[in-house]
């Protein structure tokens, strides 16, 4: 346990950003996911708009320190590699 006040303080505020932290992994885990099933289904249209939003909302958590920008990248690189994969087949 932290005895001074500092580091009282300091674990609260990391309690508090570790929520706001997994809250967002989790937010763009779900997205990927709807991500997948649609290039599974084989909707170009829809995975299309996913993939969008996927990459909006990876930009959004990377320019904070939640993600790193390169583990950012190459999530958006796979993703886009897997829809343009989906539009080759059709």
């Amino acid at each position: 346990m932290a005895h001074s006040l500092s580091a009282q303080k300091r674990v609260r505020q990391n309690a508090k950003k570790r929520l706001i932290n997994r809250s967002r992994k989790s937010a763009v885990k779900t997205d990927i996911k709807k991500l997948d099933m649609a290039v599974k289904d084989g909707n170009v249209e829809k995975a299309q708009e996913q993939l969008k939003a996927v990459q909006i909302e990876i930009d959004k958590i990377s320019s904070t320190s939640t993600m790193h920008k390169n583990t950012a990248a190459r999530l958006k690189s796979r993703l886009t590699k897997s829809f343009n994969a989906l539009k080759s087949k059709q």
